[in-house]
């Protein structure tokens, strides 16, 4: 048996969370690689909508689906309690069917704090994070002094966890950072408190637990957060996110090898969205951009920063299918485009020396206003000028719209497999 993939293929928000439920009760196991809980997964059904942020979205399927949160994952335990409180309101036997890595790496209170004192120190250069502490967390990791959930098991775990916030508050005061110790302590507090929690959780060794499921012939579907376009090596750097968002991310960050890996189901929208700082070729400044903005929603479900909208990429969505191994295509959020008369779509850069290119390029830079320093160039496409909504067979969709996804295809070369025609689950359309 092989582990599939569900990733984003853009700048992250391309409706992850929705796919991974539709796709889930075809699992035994959903398991969630990378990333913490700046990342929101919105899944939306019988008339509720349920924002994830840490924990995997299969778990509102039906059957006895485990969900995994992986060693890739940072893990905020306030955030999680919330989070976990909210689903367990909800019906959610949370206990029965979560597992989480031993290896996962923890979000302390002084992350934060550093998070915010990075983002004042560069100014206008500010990468327009979420403040919650993701990025200090990786750095922790990756300089061996992070804090791990199988941390909180040890009995000397209060001077583990003295010492590295210590060291924070030095390197604090070696930025110059105004520290509120009351708010500090208070949220210190907190936080100790989340971690009893989280102690009540299946805390195991999850790189076993997934390849032995494997080995028994279980089907694993192995969930990303962010979008590949926002990867740590292959993203539109330094405007990324802190980890692997690309399909390798799933081997690191639950203990898989490659040759376990099946399919990767790539996951875009019909255009593209941005939230945060960082170049953005096809991004509209126009009534156009706050049209697209307006009927898709487009806000950041952790944050609710208004998302960056702009037309399709096929130079960056080539790119993160290649980068991939993309095998499936997961079309979302057509139903925004539904009153448009021309739909365009980038096909290629003119540089800043004159050249045209149909790779992405090494460096995507950003003038002073804000706008990319490369120069997208369009094809024009006619819009359907038909609501879709209410398609629930793709015989039923408007010949100008099955002639987009055509377009797609032969340009990416990967086939169109599930299209999304809205937020609800049962606005989904599988292609046979």
């Amino acid at each position: 048996m092989k582990a599939d993939i569900l990733l984003g293929l853009q700048w992250g928000d391309e409706g992850k969370g929705k796919i991974v439920d539709v796709l889930a009760p075809d699992y035994d196991i959903v398991a969630r690689f990378q990333g913490g809980p700046n990342a929101g997964h919105t899944l939306e059904f019988d008339g509720h909508k349920h924002i994830l942020r840490s924990i995997p979205s299969g778990v509102f399927a039906k059957g006895a689906i485990t969900n995994i949160i992986g060693n890739g994952v940072v893990l905020d335990p306030v955030l999680f309690r919330k989070e976990a409180a909210e689903l367990e309101a909800d019906g959610v036997d949370l206990h029965e069917i979560l597992r989480i890595s031993k290896k996962a790496h923890l979000i302390m209170p002084t992350h934060r704090l550093l998070d915010a004192a990075g983002e004042a120190q560069m100014g206008a250069g500010k990468i327009g994070t979420t403040g919650k502490g993701i990025g200090p967390t990786y750095s922790d990791k990756i300089s061996r002094h992070g804090l791990r959930v199988g941390d909180i098991l040890d009995d000397n775990f209060d001077t583990i966890y003295a010492a590295a916030r210590d060291r924070h508050l030095r390197t604090l005061k070696n930025m110059d950072a105004v520290i509120d110790t009351e708010a500090l302590a208070k949220n210190e507090q907190e936080w100790l408190d989340a971690l009893e929690y989280l102690r009540s959780f299946n805390l195991s060794d999850t790189e076993h637990y997934v390849n032995k499921a494997l080995s028994n012939g279980n089907s694993i579907l192995c969930e990303g957060a962010q979008g590949t376009m926002l990867d740590i090596d292959f993203g539109s750097y330094p405007f990324v996110t802190s980890s692997n968002t690309v399909a390798a991310g799933a081997c690191t960050g639950l203990g898989l090898a490659p040759s376990r890996i099946g399919k990767v189901y790539g996951i875009f929208k019909a255009y593209c969205t941005r939230v945060g700082s960082g170049p953005f070729p096809t991004e509209l400044f126009d009534a156009t951009g706050e049209e697209i903005r307006s009927i898709g929603h487009e806000y950041g479900a952790v944050t609710g920063r208004e998302r960056r909208c702009g037309w399709l990429d096929l130079v960056a969505l080539r790119y993160s299918v290649m980068i991939n191994g993309a095998t499936d295509l997961i079309l979302m959020k057509s139903d925004v485009l539904d009153t448009f008369d021309t739909i365009k779509v980038c096909t290629a850069y003119r540089l800043p020396d004159g050249t045209v290119t149909s790779d992405f390029p090494y460096c995507v830079g950003h003038n002073a206003e804000g706008k990319a320093d490369v120069e997208p160039i369009y094809d024009e496409l006619p819009g359907w000028l038909t609501d879709i909504s209410a398609a629930r067979r793709e015989s039923e969709l408007p010949q100008a719209f099955r002639d987009y996804i055509a377009y797609i295809e032969k340009h990416v070369g990967v086939p169109v497999s599930i299209i999304s025609v809205g937020p609800d689950r049962e606005e989904t359309i599988v292609r046979s």
